[in-house]
């Protein structure tokens, strides 16, 4: 025994033993390596999706924004066709880098409410009518100053003879100004 090496055989016995341990337990740690590289790549899809989304979002709020502020302007600018005016107007007016609103134009970068202005007075169809009516209209019907007109909801029996006059008189009035 003296030409033996226990140590060296224990050490040989040992390492095979961890060997074989170890190819035991490799296919159970790829599948786990492999698991957790799915799971990795999943979380990145998910993570990507959710960054388009949110891109996509502030993409619409920002529009959003943009033209509630532009039809606010026109509003306060007394055009009519807000609608009209606007989709006239959209792709005139970005925001820039920092956050404002400008219009591109001719002149270069002017403030929203100078172009909006100028678009308005360029173009005043987008305005109220200055005088109400036109050919074939007729003139409203003008209470004479100190009367007051008939309300139908307050004809009914029993009314006061002096309100039925008023009554009648009113029904007069009114067929007389329609057969003229």
């Amino acid at each position: 025994m003296e030409g033996v090496d226990v140590q060296g055989i224990v050490r040989e016995a040992i390492q095979e033993y961890a060997k074989q341990e170890q190819t035991k337990s490799e296919p159970a740690y790829k599948a786990e390596l492999v698991d957790e590289r799915k799971r990795r790549e999943q979380l990145e899809r998910r993570l990507n999706e959710l960054v388009e989304e949110n891109k996509r979002s502030r993409r619409v709020a920002e529009e959003a924004e943009r033209s509630s502020a532009v039809r606010a302007e026109l509003q306060r600018l007394g055009v009519v066709k807000v609608d009209l005016a606007f989709r006239a107007v959209q792709d005139g007016i970005v925001r820039t880098e920092d956050g404002r609103l400008v219009a591109r134009g001719e002149s270069g970068e002017v403030s929203v409410k100078e172009y909006l202005g100028a678009f308005v007075a360029e173009n005043p169809e987008f305005l109220p009518a200055r005088i109400a009516g036109g050919s074939g209209t007729t003139a409203g019907s003008k209470v004479p100053a100190g009367r007051e007109t008939v309300d139908l909801e307050r004809i009914r029996p029993g009314m006061s003879a002096e309100e039925m006059q008023r009554v009648r008189e009113e029904i007069v009035r009114v067929t007389a100004q329609t057969l003229r």
